[in-house]
């Protein structure tokens, strides 16, 4: 529970909370793959737990999903999946089987791939990749977004994305030295963009995770805990930053966000800390003191009641890395 210390945290945290949840928006643990494909060709993308993209330099390209079917992808068009849902990527709709295994993979750095396939028809130059994003800041509004976005829908909405979308073009069509590194910078600043449009285009809900990262005192807390999750948050703290009265920013807060603010913090560590637990390699101590608890027990504690498992078993059984494997 967050104590009730008289103490006040200083804070400069700027108004538009939605920035400060972006600013550390890095696309860490990227695989990207160059892919030129001749038609026909198809290839599934199994579920995972990885924000996907692909980017189509040069069609053909069609893009399947179990809720919309197929839909047919123009040059210069980018999908972001945020959920990593399963898809298929063909030359055409009526292309079957898996074209996986007559592809030509070359790795060309450490985690950047040529995919090249040949065929009878048209050569599709696509640039694909999988995300991990850093989850316990944006898992909330990841798991708000539909399945699927089209960068070509939400382009009118911002003036840059066109023009992103542009560059990306020719810096995939026309391959350099360094190139992935810039499609991969091109990726990140696109995908921050395309996040931001959804969340203004999506409504104005009064309450859920949205409203509360749009209203100037609780986005404010929430751009707090999630940048610094493991810091000694007591509830006066928390109403210092939001500029508000103890009793009026613990009743906003449960109003807004369906939870105490107690509640939300100690869910988001829990989340950090399968995370770090499972990809880090880090051990429950050292996980226990990054999220701010005074001793291993009280946060084994914490984290056996919220996950329903112990840290140990988390630790024990993951595989220590997620598969950054981008699907082919």
């Amino acid at each position: 529970m967050l104590d009730h210390s008289s103490r006040q945290l200083s804070s400069n945290i700027p108004m538009d909370a939605l920035s400060e949840v972006l600013q550390d928006f890095r696309l860490n643990g990227v695989n990207y793959g160059r892919c030129e494909l001749q038609h026909p060709w198809s290839i599934a993308f199994p579920h995972q737990q990885l924000l996907r993209f692909h980017f189509v330099s040069q069609g053909p390209c069609w893009i399947h999903t179990e809720a919309e079917g197929w839909q047919e992808l123009n040059d210069g068009d980018l999908v972001l999946l945020p959920q990593g849902i399963a898809h298929r990527l063909a030359s055409a709709p009526d292309v079957e089987g898996c074209s996986l295994e007559s592809c030509q993979i070359t790795r060309v750095g450490s985690n950047v791939c040529e995919v090249v396939r040949e065929g009878t028809g048209r050569t599709s130059t696509l640039f694909c990749g999988s995300m991990a994003l850093s989850a316990y800041a944006l898992n909330p509004l990841i798991a708000l977004m539909p399945p699927m976005i089209r960068g070509c829908d939400v382009a009118g909405n911002d003036p840059i994305i066109g023009p992103l979308l542009a560059a990306m073009t020719v810096e995939a069509s026309q391959p350099q030295m360094g190139s992935a590194t810039v499609l991969s910078r091109m990726a990140d600043l696109l995908a921050a963009r395309l996040i931001r449009c959804w969340v203004n285009c999506s409504g104005a809900s009064t309450t859920g995770w949205l409203a509360a990262i749009r209203d100037p005192h609780l986005g404010r807390v929430l751009a707090a805990m999630h940048r610094d999750p493991g810091h000694n948050w007591t509830l006066e703290r928390l109403a210092s930053v939001a500029g508000q009265s103890r009793s009026l920013f613990a009743e906003r807060f449960s109003t807004v966000l369906g939870e105490g603010a107690a509640r939300y913090l100690a869910r988001l560590r829990m989340q950090l800390a399968r995370e770090l637990l499972g990809q880090s390699g880090m051990s429950v101590a050292e996980v226990a003191s990054r999220l701010g608890y005074e001793s291993e027990a009280s946060f084994a504690r914490a984290f056996k009641r919220i996950t329903s498992v112990s840290p140990g078993v988390v630790r024990r059984t993951s595989s220590g890395r997620m598969d950054m494997d981008f699907g082919f």
